[in-house]
């Protein structure tokens, strides 16, 4: 009887390792059908030191204004808390490498910078939409409950993905592959299904500095540790109202992002370019004119930018970033556009005119200027000419 029992049981666990053999091998292909570059597994207890490393960076505040990420401090840190019956969890990667460096747009002044990632189709409707396909295909497959998440959920995107070998977290706190460097969009499925789960990703940055070394802001207090109050991502698009001074010349012509840190990694030397033509950088959002971004106003804004995540900052925020660029141009020939937007509706818009009219118009100039200024009410604004020196 006991030997009975005995082979009853390995066939049941036989029986259950072709099905997660099976489930794991279908999912891999979805991935591949639907054109992920990168596919595999971990578990929702891979990522333990997670929380306290989270805690510590809530506590120093270095995630700035980002409210969201305290608020959901326990349902970010671990995968149960967000979804207590989850067993498995995917991780997919998706290339989307530039056809060249983009710093080059750094050294022409007259050009405004856009991350790479926003120069095309908001990332985030690629590939919910592909996982979605692959989330329906596969409930159906293993009549298990699934959820997917791309970005926007409390998920920690890259410590999983480390845990899952898609790549692992470099100094400069992103995802590093490889076979793709640090240009990969990352994507997840969460299900109740037991999959097989793949081996992690070991830390390959040896004593390589050279993300630290290329943030124009020092945002990295220490090696895998980013102060988001200094990160230029952060200051262009996460942060509301005005941009501290200090700040300024350092953006340079940095209008949405920056790629300083991710763009300098040598393991980048092993990336291709983006093949899904989604990711693929516009034309004209490659090298967009300073001039030209200065005329927009809210209908022109969302007309340009329709379908790229540079729409959600909104008109006025974009607008405070060009008109820094601006600022950083030293182009005399943009002084007639930003004492049009010194008059414009939007506060943080007029402040931030001032600051770009104080470092493009002669001293005297901008003195007849402030002298003829009409009277402002706004407190932000009035402290944009108190530090122009006009009082």
């Amino acid at each position: 009887m006991r030997t009975s029992i005995s082979d009853a049981e390995t066939r049941e666990e036989e029986k259950a390792l072709r099905r997660r053999q099976k489930l794991t091998a279908f999912i891999r292909e979805e991935a591949e059908a639907q054109g992920f570059d990168l596919c595999r597994i971990t578990g929702p207890d891979s990522i333990p030191k997670a929380p306290e490393r989270l805690r510590i960076f809530l506590d120093d505040g270095q995630h700035g204004t980002m409210d969201w990420m305290a608020e959901t401090r326990e349902r970010r840190a671990d995968p149960k808390v967000l979804w207590s019956q989850v067993r498995s969890i995917v991780l997919f990667g998706l290339n989307y490498g530039p056809e060249e460096d983009p710093r080059g747009v750094l050294e022409k002044p007259d050009k405004a910078a856009i991350s790479v990632y926003a120069r095309n189709r908001d990332y985030h409707d690629v590939i919910k939409g592909r996982l979605k396909e692959i989330a329906t295909r596969f409930a159906a497959r293993a009549g298990e409950d699934v959820k997917v998440f791309v970005d926007t959920a409390p998920v920690m995107e890259k410590p999983l993905a480390e845990a899952a070998g898609l790549g692992w977290q470099g100094k400069h706190t992103n995802l590093v592959s490889r076979t793709h460097g640090s240009w990969l969009f990352l994507g997840s499925l969460f299900t109740t299904a037991d999959l097989i789960m793949d081996d992690h990703e070991t830390d390959h940055c040896g004593s390589c500095r050279a993300c630290l070394d290329a943030c124009p802001t020092a945002a990295f207090p220490a090696p895998y540790r980013l102060d988001a109050r200094r990160c230029i991502s952060y200051l262009t698009i996460e942060h509301k109202g005005p941009i501290e001074p200090e700040f300024r010349p350092l953006i340079g012509n940095r209008i949405y992002g920056c790629d300083d840190c991710l763009a300098a990694c040598p393991w980048n030397k092993f990336a291709a370019s983006a093949s899904e033509m989604k990711l693929r950088a516009r034309e004209d959002l490659k090298e967009p004119s300073i001039a030209f971004l200065l005329t927009l106003d809210d209908p022109a804004f969302r007309t340009f930018f329709s379908g790229s995540p540079v729409k959600r900052i909104g008109r006025d925020r974009f607008v405070r970033n060009v008109l820094i660029a601006a600022g950083n141009s030293g182009d005399a020939g943009l002084t007639g556009q930003c004492l049009e937007l010194a008059r414009d509706p939007s506060p943080v818009v007029r402040g931030m005119a001032i600051w770009a009219l104080k470092r493009l118009m002669p001293d005297a100039e901008f003195a007849r200027f402030a002298e003829m200024r009409s009277n402002e009410d706004d407190p932000e604004v009035q402290e944009e000419w108190k530090l122009s020196g006009a009082g």
